[in-house]
């Protein structure tokens, strides 16, 4: 399974760094190691060009040969031991149906789908993706998004995948960096960086939510619903087409989370979970609640009045009720 880190910054930030990595600029100061090999070092003078670094790079545009069947950019700078991988790897991306027709007459999706090809035909030791989808209209993104979360599950490579979107980002990305002026604010395991502080510039209020590592529990015998551990309480979700402890990540909405001091007895939302509170914070007229859960950190959005009446202060153990779960990779 590849290793997904997705970089989240200004864009002139995120550009320039991966730029260095690539070997397309040079950059005055620092050292880059990949591997175990450098490929930059200012102070020692070394700067290895960018045939040599091993290391792919797919831009927002395709840049495709144009005069160049599908199959001809394909094999342009492939390295002989992918030879034997080519057949795999067109059908990993489904590309096999445009290998003899020119970019000319591709769509937006196709062309980004036969230059990941490519850039992984030539046996990179890194794959950099600079924002991929950013040209595309929406259709065509959901066309290739699929492809991309397949290509991270199937093969390993790391990837450092560049994007302002938050839904790529949800879907695709193991680690997220944070990067601001120069300077790295959070880097860790996806669910732990939007968990944090860090992230709450970059998350619209309507989009204040929790990412969750899960497993698939049991499905349920007679309703299509499949429960999902998290510790030692599980959470009932939409039936899924997947194995007993096949490892899920979800997402829940903040404002889909409601708090109770007591368990109901009687309720038509699925969901309730012993919580502890963390922490409360001000926020627009909203309060935004940071719960444990089963180890894991779980946000919901209250209003002033309900914080007063549930006396919210950290430490306070109660009842969370779960309206929505979504799955997200």
């Amino acid at each position: 399974m590849a290793s997904l880190l997705s970089l989240a910054s200004p864009v002139p930030e995120k550009t320039s760094l991966i730029n260095a990595i690539s070997g397309l600029t040079r950059p005055q100061k620092g050292r880059i190691v990949l591997n175990g090999r450098v490929l930059n070092d200012a102070e020692k003078g070394i700067c290895l060009t960018p045939e040599k670094r091993r290391v792919g790079y797919v831009f927002q545009d395709a840049r495709l040969f144009p005069h160049y069947k599908v199959r001809g950019n394909l094999r342009y700078g492939m390295a002989k031991s992918m030879v034997d991988q080519f057949d795999k790897l067109v059908a990993l991306l489904g590309i096999e149906p445009l290998l003899d027709r020119l970019p000319g007459s591709l769509s937006g999706g196709e062309k980004q789908r036969v230059a990941i090809g490519r850039a992984l035909l030539t046996a990179p030791e890194l794959l950099l993706l600079d924002e991929p989808l950013a040209s595309l209209d929406i259709p065509r993104k959901r066309e290739l998004l699929p492809y991309l979360q397949r290509l991270t599950r199937e093969i390993n490579i790391p990837m450092l995948y560049v994007s302002h979107s938050l839904d790529e980002i949800l879907h695709l990305a193991d680690r997220v960096m944070v990067l601001e002026n120069g300077q790295v604010k959070a880097f860790g395991a996806l669910e732990e960086v939007w968990g944090s502080s860090v992230m709450n510039p970059w998350l619209p209020k309507e989009q204040q939510s929790s990412i969750l590592k899960v497993t698939v529990l049991e499905h349920h015998p007679h309703y299509a619903m499949t429960a999902l551990a998290l510790g030692d309480q599980h959470l009932w979700a939409n039936k899924l087409d997947e194995p007993l402890q096949a490892a899920l990540r979800i997402r829940i909405q903040a404002s889909d989370v409601s708090l109770v001091l007591q368990p109901p007895q009687q309720t038509s939302i699925r969901n309730v979970l012993r919580a502890k509170v963390v922490n409360s914070y001000d926020d627009n007229g909203q309060v935004e609640v940071e719960l444990e859960v089963g180890g894991k950190t779980l946000w919901a959005r209250i209003s002033p009045w309900a914080r007063d009446e549930l006396a919210i202060k950290p430490g306070l153990w109660l009842y969370a009720q779960i309206k929505s779960v979504s799955i997200t990779a």
